[in-house]
């Protein structure tokens, strides 16, 4: 099972972040006395949200279970990219302003412009960061609305392992590709991916539907 490593995010420079992003633990959460977002590197332990402070986190949480913290920022839209060997595969909008309203990616001709603006993103991210990634991923970028400028910026939102990522819109086929690769045979594994394995066995609970 392929997956990015916990804190990718928090290392990637601010350039495809567009926010400080730091990696921490439950512990550091806890003491936050600003609106912060919060949120599991992988799983669900805690809903990932902005915090006020740390007395809103959950007192139960092992205090060194990771997390992200980050600044709060606003995505005017977000978008899934399943990503094969640093190219995107197929990729669905999936929420609007935080709400969810998933639509494919370049189904006509309004998504011309934005579709070519997150394929440059996703270029230039894998010619820098690529090999940060395993060869079969999915990270979400969003349109970043920027308040001291009109406009709008790309920025990643998370990185994702694609076995346990909803395919919301996107082509159901071409993300079952990138599914098998990410979880498929250990000796069809490619050398590049031996730093991004995990030792769990194949999962049955695939986030996937049509």
């Amino acid at each position: 099972m392929l997956e990015p490593a916990d804190g990718w995010l928090a290392e990637l420079p601010e350039e495809f972040t567009g926010r400080q992003v730091r990696a921490g633990t439950i512990a550091d959460a806890w003491v936050i006395d600003q609106p912060t977002f919060v949120k599991p590197p992988r799983d669900k332990s805690f809903p990932a949200d902005v915090y006020t402070d740390g007395s809103r986190l959950f007192s139960a949480l092992d205090p060194a279970a990771p997390v992200l913290l980050s600044d709060v920022v606003t995505f005017a839209a977000e978008y899934r990219l399943f990503l094969l060997d640093g190219q995107i595969a197929t990729a669905s909008r999936y929420a609007v302003f935080g709400r969810l309203d998933p639509r494919p990616l370049g189904t006509d001709r309004a998504d011309g412009a934005t579709a070519a603006q997150i394929t440059e993103f996703a270029d230039r991210l894998a010619t820098a960061a690529g090999h940060t990634l395993p060869s079969a991923v999915v990270v979400d970028v969003g349109q970043l609305l920027d308040p001291y400028r009109a406009g709008h910026r790309w920025a990643v939102v998370e990185a994702n392992m694609a076995w346990f990522s909803h395919a919301y819109a996107a082509d159901p086929a071409r993300v079952l590709d990138v599914v098998l690769r990410a979880a498929g045979p250990r000796e069809h594994m490619r050398p590049r991916d031996l730093a991004f394995a995990t030792g769990r066995p194949a999962c049955s609970r695939v986030a996937y539907s049509p």
